[in-house]
């Protein structure tokens, strides 16, 4: 099973990218359904995608990222490079997906998936808004097809 899960915050321009890729996709399954494909929308929730993922052999997710770099920049990044342990804490706030990943290993064990990729898109606008910017935009589209192309080789 591989199950697709977005990230991000539809409220904060691009910061909604991982969201929109998984609607996206979400609209093509429902048109072209796949029995070993499953897509969620987790927004900022890092425990959403530890138990969304749970039972899955392979997982991608897909987030805005924030580095100075170029905006719209793809990065496709083994998930094992981003995933850390939380550090102690008495909100789930601070529990991201990629303290998920770590946790989810650890907590389910041969019930987490051992395949994790991450798609990484660049922000160029994280302020209060609902579009994202144009090589934002555009990314969209590049990550979308490579799922695509993944989903049906």
């Amino acid at each position: 099973m591989l199950t697709i899960i977005g990230c991000g915050n539809l409220n904060r321009c691009d910061d909604g990218v991982g969201v929109i890729v998984a609607q996206r996709l979400q609209r093509h399954l429902a048109e072209n359904p796949q029995d070993n494909v499953r897509v969620f929308d987790c927004g900022t929730g890092g425990i959403d995608v530890m138990f969304q993922a749970r039972g899955s052999t392979s997982l991608i997710i897909i987030d805005a990222s924030n580095s100075g770099s170029e905006p719209g920049a793809v990065y496709k990044v083994p998930g094992e490079v981003l995933e850390e342990l939380p550090e102690a804490s008495y909100t789930l706030h601070d529990f991201r997906w990629h303290h998920a990943i770590a946790a989810g290993r650890k907590i389910f064990k041969q019930d987490f998936p051992n395949q994790v990729t991450v798609y990484l898109i660049e922000a160029e606008n994280l302020d209060f808004g609902l579009e994202l910017s144009l090589p934002v935009k555009r990314a969209v589209d590049t990550v979308t097809a490579e799922i695509l192309q993944a989903i049906y080789p």
